[in-house]
């Protein structure tokens, strides 16, 4: 891909052309898109994609995969961000060209560690089975010979000859559906994950899959591939980095929150000092309410710990006058005496609230950048825990938090598969003693004010009547070169605003 100035060059062709572009609603992904497209559709297709992606990784939890459920809203939300999902569609050029460009950059964004890679392959590998699941049947075997997959349908008398060993290793396929369904004939070593789970019928060497199986041989094949794409673009991403324009936009997506910002101005003055350590016990998630302990035990937080606490108590509510008392307070009953504090940290905190420097107003880390960016060292605090503590330790916390063996067990299920947010969504509704969390949770104070809500009977937090407002000034938000005017690519891009004069706020 190339990347250009402002100005858009789209690719403009034929009918025929276009068709032969995309043939298909769903793809391998084999070759890489040629265009010429702008940095800002570069940035604003890369979030679509990843708005798709953790709406895939929800459902995915939240229903069963494959149920009509889980189809209908998963179709919905695909259909709601442009992107194909059907083979008879209408003039399907342009979302199949945002899905194959979309793809590619994610690649670039998510090749650069282990954890992310696995996690996109994840997910794409769930929404290659859904599309793959509304394929028409005539349709399948021209995607698999374009995607070089060739399997060999077995002929009506062959099909004849097998269909009771075929059914009966094939449950739980019926009668019917084994009639009009195509059966492959594919090398034995293709299908090892039917083989081990004793779904297939073997003879000399070949399996003999019915349609409704062939989406597992399908989707092994689609991660090796995908898999090893994702390696080679490792090795060659410093090269791609060297661009000045690119380098922030991927290290942004890698970690990259599509959601509300939750800036503090609408609840400045609701929280009072007095109220936090009951806050904490009620409707801090397991982080902050980690934070919020070591803090008050040892009257002192390592740089990162601040870093994440500071900017989540700012935006649950403390003012800049309160976030000056607070953290004076706690650091003089440790080791950092009135003057240390007022010469070191008084300029910086009001930095962070854009009273000082660039004014700019900084915004509370979300999940994302949490569990993905720096990780804690022996003697820090912050982090996620689902993510970065030992099992061990993070069953003794669970426990102390009243959660019953089953709930831990829950728990730790989510963690073993990599779903962190989803542990602490599981959390959540475990303390709050609800069955099923009615959001998705994706931000530390998204988790306070859903648990405020729920708490109050569905009231926003009640203002302290002791506690005088303070007036704000307006917010003043440094805006990227690659903004756009869609709500979340602005959302997004006052995430990573640039973080200059403020690590001296959280430095030692």
């Amino acid at each position: 891909m190339q990347f250009p100035g402002p100005k858009k060059k789209k690719l403009i062709l034929a009918g025929d052309q276009r068709g032969a572009s995309y043939p298909h609603s769903l793809q391998f992904y084999l070759q890489p898109p040629s265009e010429n497209i702008s940095l800002i559709e570069f940035e604003t297709l890369a979030i679509e994609r990843l708005k798709l992606l953790k709406i895939v990784e929800n459902l995915g939890v939240s229903y069963l995969k494959g149920s009509e459920q889980y189809q209908s809203k998963l179709e919905s939300e695909i259909r709601r961000l442009k992107f194909s999902y059907r083979e008879n569609l209408d003039d399907e050029f342009e979302a199949r060209r945002r899905d194959h460009i979309s793809h590619f950059i994610l690649r670039l964004a998510y090749c650069q560690s282990e954890d992310l890679r696995r996690w996109l392959i994840q997910q794409e590998m769930d929404l290659f089975r859904f599309r793959f699941s509304i394929l028409p049947p005539d349709k399948v075997q021209g995607f698999l010979k374009d995607s070089h997959l060739q399997f060999e349908t077995i002929s009506k008398e062959e099909k004849q000859l097998h269909s009771q060993d075929i059914l009966d290793s094939s449950v739980p396929l019926s009668g019917n559906k084994y009639e009009l369904d195509a059966v492959y004939k594919v090398p034995f070593a293709d299908a090892l994950d039917l083989f081990r789970g004793r779904k297939v019928y073997l003879e000399r060497g070949f399996a003999f899959v019915p349609h409704q199986d062939i989406v597992s041989i399908i989707l092994n094949d689609f991660r090796a591939k995908l898999s090893k794409a994702l390696a080679l673009t490792a090795r060659s991403l410093p090269s791609v980095q060297s661009d000045e324009r690119l380098q922030p936009l991927l290290n942004h997506l890698s970690h990259s929150y599509v959601g509300q910002d939750y800036n503090a101005q609408g609840n400045m003055g609701k929280i009072s000092l007095d109220q936090l350590d009951s806050l904490a016990m009620k409707s801090f998630p397991l982080c902050m309410r980690q934070l919020h302990k070591a803090l008050r035990e040892h009257h002192h937080l390592r740089h990162g710990g601040r870093m994440q606490y500071g900017l989540f108590l700012k935006g649950i509510g403390l003012t800049l006058e309160q976030a000056l008392q607070f953290w004076k307070l706690e650091f003089i009953r440790g080791k950092v005496d009135t003057d240390k504090f007022d010469k070191g940290y008084a300029y910086n905190i009001r930095h962070s609230y854009g009273k000082e420097g660039k004014r700019t107003d900084y915004t509370p880390f979300s999940c994302m950048k949490i569990i993905l960016t720096n990780p804690p060292s022996q003697g820090d605090y912050h982090g996620c825990p689902f993510r970065h503590s030992d099992p061990e330790l993070l069953k003794q916390r669970l426990q102390s938090s009243k959660i019953s063996q089953t709930g831990i067990n829950q728990i730790l299920d989510y963690v073993k598969g990599t779903h962190y947010q989803l542990a602490c969504q599981k959390f959540f509704d475990l303390t709050h003693n609800i069955e099923d969390g009615m959001f998705s949770l994706n931000h530390p104070n998204q988790y306070f004010l859903e648990s405020q809500k729920l708490l109050s009977g569905g009231r926003e937090v009640r203002k302290e009547p002791s506690q005088p407002e303070v007036p704000q000034a307006k917010q003043s938000v440094q805006k990227t070169a690659n903004s756009t005017s869609s709500p979340p690519a602005s959302l997004d891009s006052t995430l990573e605003m640039d973080m200059e004069g403020l690590e001296g706020y959280f430095s030692e």
